[in-house]
């Protein structure tokens, strides 16, 4: 088994979609372990502030087949991926990592470089797992996360769960 990593975020009605996210990816992997829940504000574009937290699981599924659940979790959510890269979204599920894996091909990359980009997924990360090694990074959640510049990217803590 190898614990999987999972950033997730919406903008538009997040709570409701955030939930049923959550709801769907338990039924789906099993127990859940969840960071709390940040506000942040949009990245890339104007647009409603983002709700994110990093969740993780236990599974033994073939990496394709955890993206493809991803996905279809996120298109159930009326996720479109036509646009731009920076859009208000309904929900937004992304693999940070699988286990310690290292994957670099088209359209999967793990360690997922977001996790030393932004800090809505290396602050959750961070809370949710702070000794846990970069696969590639070398330092730990919780160093990289005291190294971050957070000055462009306001995060709040806003609290432990959904409700």
């Amino acid at each position: 088994m190898l614990r999987a990593f999972v950033g997730a975020g919406s903008n538009i009605e997040p709570l409701e979609n955030l939930r049923k996210a959550m709801a769907a990816l338990e039924k789906r992997f099993g127990a859940l372990s969840m960071s709390s829940l940040y506000r942040t504000t949009s990245v890339g574009f104007e647009g409603e502030d983002f709700l994110n937290l990093v969740v993780s699981f236990e599974t033994d599924l073939p990496v394709d087949e955890v993206v493809a659940a991803l996905d279809e979790i996120e298109a159930r959510a009326g996720r479109r991926r036509e646009g731009s890269r920076f859009s208000s979204r309904t929900l937004d599920l992304d693999l940070l990592l699988y286990g310690d894996r290292v994957v670099d091909r088209a359209g999967l990359t793990l360690p997922r470089d977001d996790i030393l980009e932004y800090a809505f997924v290396l602050g959750p990360l961070a809370e949710l797992e702070p000794d846990l090694r970069h696969p590639t990074a070398g330092a730990t959640m919780l160093e990289l996360w005291n190294r971050f510049d957070r000055q462009d990217q306001p995060i709040t803590r806003l609290g432990q769960g959904l409700s």
